[in-house]
């Protein structure tokens, strides 16, 4: 019997000095999260799954929710029973803050990552190479 992964909840906002509308194609297309996100990204056309590759491993997922310049949530496909019933997620949130006219990138990521500083230096390398790009 294996033993069940406990999967944990990350949070993180970073604020991102670009809009809203010019930083949702690098959350929501494969082409985008590709620049920044994974080392690529592709779209199976057939059944709309998103493979992302990290070091020549492959993770499919699909767009399980979205909402054009405000967030999508990728959900990892399981391989597993266990997974099925608790399937691993991230969301990309993005929010304006009215007051100090700023924008936000929230991250949410649940997965079996033991980690949690590392998760966080995982997060803070991601948006880092993400602001470099959209010069924010």
């Amino acid at each position: 019997m294996r033993m069940m992964a406990t999967k944990k909840l990350f949070t993180a906002d970073y604020e991102i000095h670009a809009s809203i509308k010019m930083l949702y194609p690098y959350i929501q297309s494969a082409s985008g999260l590709s620049e920044w996100f994974a080392d690529n990204v592709t779209i199976n056309n057939l059944d709309k799954t998103f493979n992302f590759i990290w070091d020549n491993e492959e993770h499919k997922a699909r767009m399980s929710a979205h909402r054009t310049n405000h967030f999508v949530k990728f959900e990892f496909l399981p391989e597993t029973e266990e997974e099925e019933r608790d399937p691993s997620y991230f969301e990309l949130r993005l929010e304006f803050n009215e007051l100090t006219q700023s924008v936000f990138l929230k991250v949410t990521d649940y997965s079996e990552f033991d980690d949690v500083r590392e998760l966080n230096d995982l997060w803070d390398g991601l948006v880092d190479t993400l602001r470099k790009i959209v010069g924010g």
